[in-house]
């Protein structure tokens, strides 16, 4: 439907994409023939793509506002009564932007599209926990440097190459190129009064180069300690740690490391492990991960090189976290770690926060006890650090325990510490429960994060793409920023979601963790490309883009709780042998031989 009134500079415009070739008439068949036939009774003049409306021209044909159910379209006021059979171009909004009127009576769009481009659910998400246009606010204040200078407007925007660094961290299989078309969607097709192009793998490197990493960070920052707020005030506690009025929340803390391209830079600053000569394949950046148990959220990271002289262990990794990230060690919380025991001065300095921790140790750790078994079966002991000239010591409560599983020839031995001393409050079966939650905490978490960069880089498997270093810290926050936004986005779905009707889980409020984690990157996919959400879309249109976002993915439940045990091998065999870092690829033409009768 297109509006013949006319249209002055300034005035609000709504732009459509039509396709012509696709109208089919009423009670006929959908060949080719048939529809570009349609397309000619519709009336549709010339080539163009773009139908524009004046906003305020539209209006609903049933007289009232319309409701989620009412499934209409919008008409132009002053339209005859459609009848049945009528042939109607249906088109969706794109964009709504001032109008520019040209001499010769064009119709084009003001502004720039890099105004509209948004990250879809997740942006949305992300303006809801930071509060809204964080990603322009942090734009604003960016520094721009090497070939992008001044302020003049381009193709891209700082907001732009913000936006498109994050697209780029959960879209593994795309190019630079592939990520920008994937931002701007339709918006490449309105008529824009200054004629817009996708813009290259080669423009979009040169404003990541030109952002640096500060930018990145600092949405890491925020977007962080807006999900720590969250799960403050949502319980999402799938598992409880302490009897009435003593309950904790549980979070995990372990490390990983994450291979990046083999460049001289990347291996000069993050250095590699496996191989005492650094000749390991790739280099790697090492992370140290705080997550809540329950949801898998990222509450904290850490990060730094893996190998070479700057080297940073988990333990010291973990030393930066307590500094920089004080506020997630709180009295109503309890961590679990893994054997790789941080040492007995900084547990000191975590319990020195107030809040409180659950480690396995390892088998060469003496624990001697304090006194009489307690009645749940553990036992007081003391840890020692310190000095050798101020050695201190700390009362800790030691909860031993075996785990066997049906099929299996023998068990394994747990042994815990924690600075829990009430046995009451907090039995020794209840704390040996929690720590099963580390593999939820953690190891599935970090598996999660790395299904979104499998494939980025060079090499199959999970790795960055980056070439140099400052680029490989700007895409490691924008991958902490684009895995935590799917994660935020699976939790509102979770939250909306009603209960299942039937099954063990029956009445039960949905887990974030019962969304599957590819179902919620797949969603948000969607909402980018079908530009379901760029900034100019009416608010209510907008919301209702959103809603049945979450509607559709609060379905997509996975099922938890399986008690599935499996020996850490892999069931595929590789089909080439492991290559170390001196591989050469050989350039060189092929020279084709044919064979002939041997010489008499």
């Amino acid at each position: 439907m297109v509006s013949d009134a006319k249209l002055r500079t300034g005035a609000p415009v709504k732009f459509y994409r039509a396709a012509p070739g696709n109208t089919i008439p009423a009670g006929q068949g959908t060949s080719d023939d048939v529809g570009l036939a349609g397309a000619d009774a519709a009336g549709l003049p010339g080539a163009a793509t773009i139908i524009a409306i004046r906003a305020a021209d539209l209006v609903s044909p049933c007289g009232r506002v319309p409701a989620g159910g009412d499934r209409t379209a919008l008409v132009v006021a002053g339209t005859p009564g459609i009848r049945a059979g009528e042939q109607l171009v249906f088109v969706k909004v794109v964009a709504v932007a001032p109008a520019v009127v040209r001499r010769d009576g064009r119709i084009q769009a003001g502004g720039h599209p890099a105004d509209h481009a948004r990250l879809g659910a997740l942006e949305r998400q992300l303006d809801e926990l930071a509060g809204p246009g964080v990603i322009d606010e942090i734009a604003a204040r960016a520094t721009l440097t090497g070939k992008v200078k001044g302020e003049a407007r381009r193709a891209m925007t700082a907001a732009l190459a913000i936006r498109a660094s994050v697209l780029m961290s959960v879209l593994p299989s795309a190019d630079y190129g592939e990520v920008m078309a994937a931002l701007l969607g339709d918006l490449v097709l309105v008529p824009w009064h200054r004629p817009y192009q996708v813009p290259t793998g080669k423009v979009l490197w040169t404003w990541r180069t030109a952002l640096g990493a500060a930018p990145l960070a600092g949405l890491q920052a925020r977007l962080l300690a807006a999900v720590g707020i969250e799960h403050r005030d949502h319980d999402y506690r799938a598992v409880h740690v302490g009897g009435s009025g003593h309950g904790l929340r549980l979070g995990s803390i372990d490390g990983s490391v994450t291979r990046v391209p083999d460049s001289p830079a990347n291996r000069e600053a993050f250095g590699s492990t496996g191989t005492a000569d650094d000749s390991a394949p790739y280099p790697q950046v090492r992370d140290l991960l705080a997550s809540d148990a329950s949801t898998r959220g990222t509450l904290a990271v850490a990060s730094g090189p893996s190998g070479g002289a700057k080297a940073e262990a988990e333990q010291a990794l973990l030393d930066t976290m307590l500094s920089a990230c004080r506020q997630i060690f709180t009295a109503d919380r309890i961590w679990v770690m893994d054997r790789n025991f941080p040492g007995a001065d900084r547990v000191a300095r975590m319990l020195a926060t107030g809040t409180h921790v659950l480690i396995r140790v390892k088998s060469d750790l003496a624990l001697p006890r304090i006194g009489a078994f307690l009645p749940d079966g553990s036992y007081h002991s003391y840890l020692t650090g310190g000095p050798a000239a101020g050695r201190w010591c700390r009362k800790v409560r030691v909860i031993e325990y075996d785990v066997d599983v049906d099929g299996q020839d023998t068990g394994e031995m747990f042994c815990l510490i924690t600075d829990l001393c009430d046995h009451v409050s907090y039995p020794a079966a209840q704390l040996a429960a929690a720590y099963a939650w580390r593999w939820t905490g953690s190891e599935t978490s970090l598996k999660e994060a790395k299904s979104a960069i499998t494939g980025a880089g060079p090499s199959t498997g999970p790795i960055f793409r980056s070439q140099a270093p400052e680029l490989i810290t700007a895409e490691h926050a924008a991958w902490i920023c684009g895995t935590e936004l799917i994660r935020s986005l699976a939790r509102a779905a979770a939250r909306q979601a009603a209960p299942a009707r039937k099954g063990r889980l029956a009445g039960h409020k949905v887990q974030p963790r019962q969304v599957s984690f590819t179902a919620a990157r797949r969603a948000a996919l969607a909402s980018i490309r079908s530009g379901a959400a760029t900034a100019s879309l009416p608010a209510p249109t907008a919301e209702a883009f959103h809603h049945d976002t979450l509607r559709a993915l609060g379905k997509r439940r996975i099922v938890i709780d399986r008690h599935r045990h499996r020996d850490r091998k892999t069931k595929a065999r590789q089909a080439f042998p492991g290559a170390g870092r001196g591989i050469t690829t050989r350039t060189a033409t092929a020279r084709v031989s044919v064979c002939q009768p041997a010489a008499a």
